[in-house]
């Protein structure tokens, strides 16, 4: 099972509504692109964060900054604005390769996912239409090329 089945089943197991974004996001639709980390986009909500963070918790996954799911929620806000933070990222200490960001400048809150079945179950994804907006509105230069090529296939 790879790393992002194995993200996606804990998240699924705990009942945690999520999408993947980012680079993988871009992958699952069928654009060419390398990526290592996960990116994930949740429903803000305390509970949600909770229960993601006990999911990655759960399969070794561990903050890499000293903070926890409620401190992410009521201190979102300053986090972004004074700290310029956008992901609360997560790594499993034994291997350095396998990490993952909670996206945290993004609501998934009444957003369609798109799911996509793997052999290992199903995964939630942005849909193009979302992660096209998502990433102009973030303006970084790999993110316009995503763009680019999630367009192209359109």
């Amino acid at each position: 099972m790879t790393s992002l089945e194995r993200v996606c089943a804990a998240l699924r197991d705990a009942g945690v509504r999520y999408a993947i974004a980012g680079g993988h996001a871009v992958a699952l639709h069928g654009a060419v692109r390398g990526t290592l980390d996960i990116d994930l986009v949740l429903r803000w909500t305390k509970d949600t964060l909770t229960q993601a963070e006990a999911a990655l918790n759960g399969i070794g996954l561990v903050s890499r900054l000293p903070i926890r799911a409620e401190d992410m929620f009521e201190f979102r806000d300053e986090y972004v604005r004074k700290r310029h933070l956008i992901a609360w990222n997560f790594h499993n200490p034994d291997d350095p390769l396998e990490q993952v960001d909670i996206v945290i400048t993004y609501d998934l809150g009444t957003k369609r996912t798109k799911r996509i079945e793997l052999q290992s179950g199903p995964i939630e994804v942005l849909p193009v239409r979302d992660l096209i907006a998502m990433k102009r509105e973030s303006g970084r230069e790999q993110d316009i090329e995503d763009v680019r090529a999630l367009e192209r296939l359109a």
